[in-house]
C-alpha cells in the first residue's frame, strides 16, 4: 500500500513525502473541523487537536505498516518509568532556576487553589503535553531522524517549535528574542529525551511537569499564558530577562541556563535499556 501512495525507491525522499502527507492528512482533518466550529459557535479545545493528532499520526503510521510501539514506544513497566524520570526531570528543570530567582530577592505568597480548579488545569497542562509532545516528537520528527539524521532533524523541529510559540502573549522585545531561544533550546531537550529512548514517555513527563511546576505551582506564566497557581511571585521589579515577567521563566536566563544543563545531562546518560 505505502509503494502506491509514495512511489519511490529512495529511502530518504520517501520519508520526506510521508512528512507531507502527514500534513495534507492532518489539513483534511483540521479544516472541515474549523468550518464546523465556525458554523455552529463552539471552541476547537485542546482535547480536540489531542484527538485529531493522534488520529493522524496513527493513521499515517498504519499507511507506512509500522508498529504503533515506534512512534509511542513500547506501552509496558519501562515506558511508566521513563514517564517517571521525565516527571522528576521536568520538576527540577524549573525548581532550579526558580531557586536562582529566590536568591534573587523574588518571593512567593500563598494563593490557594481549590481542588475543583486543581484537576482541571492539571489536565489541561497533560493535554498540551500530549499534543505537542506527539505533533513534534512524534511521526514527523522520526520520518526527518530516518530521512536526514538526528541534527538535522532536530533543528527542523525546533525551529518549528519556536515558530508555533511566536504569537504567544507578551512575545515582545526583550521577551520574545529569550523567549525564543529557549523555546529552540527546550524543543532540543525533548528531541533528545526521544531519541534516547526510543518513546514519547520521557518528553511527554519532562514537558508536563516542567509546565506543571512553572505555571500551577509557582504561579508563573507558561509560554505566556496566565493560569491560577498554588503560589503566587512577586518579581519585586526585578529585570525581565532575570525573571521572565509575565511570559514565565521560559523567558529568563536562568531558565535558559537550565535548560541547556539538562541538555548536556541528557547528552551524556546512557539509558540502560532503549
Amino acid at each position: 500500500m505505502a509503494q502506491f501512495v509514495i512511489p519511490n525507491n529512495d529511502g530518504k525522499l520517501r520519508n520526506l513525502w510521508w512528512v507531507a502527507l502527514f500534513f495534507l492528512i492532518l489539513a483534511a482533518f483540521t479544516i472541515p473541523l474549523v468550518l464546523l466550529s465556525q458554523h455552529y459557535a463552539f471552541e476547537l479545545s485542546i482535547f480536540y487537536q489531542v484527538i485529531i493528532i493522534t488520529v493522524v499520526s496513527i493513521v499515517c503510521q498504519a499507511i507506512i505498516r509500522q508498529p504503533l510501539e515506534d512512534l509511542f514506544g513500547t506501552l509496558n513497566i519501562n515506558w511508566i518509568r521513563s514517564l517517571s524520570k521525565g516527571l522528576l526531570i521536568g520538576a527540577a528543570l524549573m525548581l532550579v532556576p526558580a531557586l536562582v530567582l529566590l536568591l534573587a530577592g523574588v518571593r512567593w505568597i500563598a494563593n490557594p487553589l481549590h481542588l475543583s480548579s486543581l484537576l482541571p488545569l492539571t489536565v489541561l497542562f497533560l493535554a498540551y503535553a500530549v499534543s505537542e509532545e506527539l505533533l513534534f516528537r512524534g511521526f514527523i520528527f522520526q520520518r526527518l531522524i530516518t530521512a536526514l539524521g538526528e541534527w538535522p532533524a532536530q533543528l527542523i523541529i525546533s525551529g518549528l517549535f519556536m515558530l508555533a510559540h511566536l504569537d504567544n502573549p507578551g512575545m515582545t522585545g526583550t521577551t520574545k528574542i529569550l523567549a525564543s531561544i529557549n523555546i529552540f533550546f527546550a524543543s532540543i531537550l525533548f528531541g533528545l529525551a526521544f531519541i534516547k529512548t526510543r518513546s514519547l514517555a520521557l518528553p511527554i513527563g519532562i514537558h508536563f511537569m516542567a509546565n506543571w511546576v512553572q505555571g500551577i505551582l509557582l504561579g508563573f506564566g507558561v509560554s505566556g499564558n496566565q493560569h491560577p497557581g498554588i503560589l503566587k511571585p512577586d518579581l519585586n521589579d526585578l529585570p525581565v530577562w532575570l525573571t521572565g515577567g509575565n511570559f514565565g521563566m521560559e523567558a529568563s536566563v536562568p531558565g535558559l541556563v537550565s535548560v541547556i544543563i539538562t541538555i548536556v545531562f541528557l547528552y551524556k546518560w546512557r539509558p540502560p535499556h532503549v
